[in-house]
C-alpha cells in the first residue's frame, strides 16, 4: 500500500466519522444559472432521466445545450451539499462506458479561463457512428481538480479543515461531426472559456 493511499485511508476514517453540518445549498437553483454566456447562448434546456437522477443523488442538477459561432456545446452540472451521506459525483470516466460510449483518446488538457490555467479532462468516446468529445472536472471551493484520487484528498482535506465537502461535477460534451476532432476541441475549450468564470461565480465560494 502506497503512502498516499494509505493517508487517505486514514483521513477518510476521520471524515466519516466527523458529525459536522456541513451541507452548503447553493446561493440560488442552477435553474437560474446564465443563459448568456459571451458568445454561447441558450439554445434548449435539456431533462435529466429520473433514472439518473435517482442514481446521482444529487442536490440540483443542469442539462443544457447551448450554440455560438464555434458550434454547440452540452453542458451538465451536478452539484452535492454534502457527500457525508453517501452522495457523491460519478466518474464519467465509469458511467461514460456505462451508457455504451467506448474512449479511444484520454487524458488531461490545460484551458486558460476567467484568467486562471485550468486543467480538465479529455475524453474521446464513441457508440456507433456517434462520436463526441468529453470534457470534465470537479469544482468546489474555487478548485478545479481533474483528478478523481485527487478530488478524493480535496474533499477529505476540506472536511477537516474547513468543516464542507460539497462538490460539484461539470460535463462538456461537444458532437464531432465527419470526423473533425480539432474543430470539436476548438468548440469546446472556447465553450469552457466562457462557461467556467460563470460556474465559478456561481458556486459556494
Amino acid at each position: 500500500m502506497g503512502v498516499a493511499t494509505l493517508v487517505l485511508l486514514v483521513q477518510a476514517g476521520v471524515f466519516y466519522s466527523a458529525s459536522h453540518g456541513d451541507a452548503l445549498p447553493l446561493p440560488a437553483p442552477l435553474a437560474a444559472f446564465p443563459a448568456n454566456l459571451g458568445s454561447f447562448q441558450l439554445a434548449r434546456e435539456g431533462a435529466v432521466e429520473p433514472e439518473t437522477i435517482a442514481i446521482l443523488r444529487a442536490d440540483d442538477l443542469l442539462l443544457r445545450w447551448y450554440s455560438g459561432p464555434q458550434g454547440a456545446a452540452n453542458l451538465f452540472v451536478a452539484y452535492f451539499q454534502t457527500q457525508r451521506t453517501g452522495q457523491s459525483p460519478h466518474s464519467p470516466k465509469n458511467c461514460l462506458p456505462g451508457d455504451g460510449y467506448q474512449p479511444s483518446e484520454s487524458g488531461e488538457v490545460a484551458i486558460e479561463a476567467g484568467g486562471e490555467m485550468i486543467h480538465v479532462n479529455r475524453y474521446l468516446v464513441s457508440r456507433g457512428d456517434e462520436t463526441s468529445l468529453v470534457l470534465y472536472w470537479y469544482q468546489t471551493s474555487g478548485r478545479v481538480v481533474a483528478d478523481e484520487f485527487a478530488a478524493k484528498f480535496y474533499l477529505i482535506s476540506d472536511s477537516i479543515t474547513k468543516h464542507r465537502s460539497n462538490t460539484s461535477l461539470v460535463r462538456v460534451v461537444v458532437p464531432v461531426s465527419g470526423g473533425r476532432v480539432a474543430e470539436a476541441d476548438k468548440t469546446a475549450t472556447a465553450f469552457v472559456s466562457e462557461v467556467y468564470p460563470a460556474v465559478r461565480a456561481f458556486l459556494p465560494k
